[in-house]
């Protein structure tokens, strides 16, 4: 990373101190959020903005405040529990959240929106069927799902009724997949053009690139050359059955397609 009296990275020609690194005012409020998806490469994200020498991130990977009921069960929101966690990092440019529940939390986009309508939102998304592979998978290992993964997709929607009317946190395997809905929900509340949505292959296969276009969202520095991350990745005991491999990629075809049309991506190889 960017020593303190070695040359910004911005090119200015000043020393980092100097320029990028010198902050007169701590930054009042967080400026963007890593806001989705769940097991779509999040975590390896962040855990390459935290390195960022402008970038500011919280004590905890996921701060979960924008979907926690409780923060806003009065029309006084405490926002001192929120920037809490970012105290150590107020000398930086930008504060950012990487909270990936935050796309698929209803409330959460024009909870966001009230806090900092300036905020800007990363999405990282993930082929949906292998998404749901890994969101079983990981509940499976902490012991919080004992169904097997092709009955647990089957019955899902009886078992998110538990939680009614908010989103299931832990079955919500399938539902979460429907990226294009999740969007247009968070398009409501912020332009466009405080968005930005990646394919996690991106990130996964080309994080140079990938990460240049985040920076460049951002803007803040680029990250001299990296190397690919695999963060939190979990074993499987198994692959997925070609009848629940068969049985996702019927329900998501239209959404793919959707989402074909939304970015003018090719995501034939998430259905083949």
């Amino acid at each position: 990373m960017v020593g303190r009296n070695e040359p910004c990275p911005c090119g200015s020609g000043k020393r980092y101190k100097d320029c990028h690194g010198k902050l007169a005012v701590p930054p009042e409020k967080v400026a963007f959020v890593i806001a989705g998806t769940q097991k779509g490469g999040t975590t390896a994200l962040a855990s390459y903005l935290y390195e960022h020498p402008e970038i500011g991130m919280p004590t905890v990977k996921e701060v979960h405040f924008f979907d926690t009921e409780e923060h806003f069960a009065t029309d006084e929101v405490d926002y001192a529990r929120y920037h809490a966690y970012f105290k150590p990092a107020t000398r930086k440019r930008l504060l950012g959240d990487a909270t990936p529940i935050y796309m698929y939390w209803e409330a959460a986009p024009q909870r966001i929106q009230h806090y900092n309508p300036a905020m800007k939102l990363i999405m990282l998304l993930r082929n949906p069927v292998t998404r749901a592979y890994s969101h079983w998978n990981m509940e499976r290992e902490r012991q919080r799902d004992l169904l097997p993964f092709e009955q647990a997709i089957r019955t899902e929607a009886e078992r998110c009724r538990e939680a009614l009317p908010l989103q299931h946190r832990r079955y919500s395997y399938v539902d979460r997949g429907f990226y294009s809905e999740q969007i247009r929900r968070i398009w409501r509340h912020f332009p466009v053009e405080q968005t930005l949505v990646l394919k996690s292959e991106e990130l996964q296969r080309t994080p140079d690139a990938a990460l240049a276009k985040i920076t460049d969202f951002l803007g803040v520095a680029r990250f001299p050359p990296v190397e690919p991350r695999n963060v939190h990745a979990r074993p499987y005991q198994s692959p997925m059955s070609a009848e629940a491999r068969d049985y996702l990629r019927e329900i998501f075809a239209p959404e793919v397609r959707e989402l074909e049309q939304m970015f003018g991506w090719d995501c034939a190889a998430w259905l083949t």
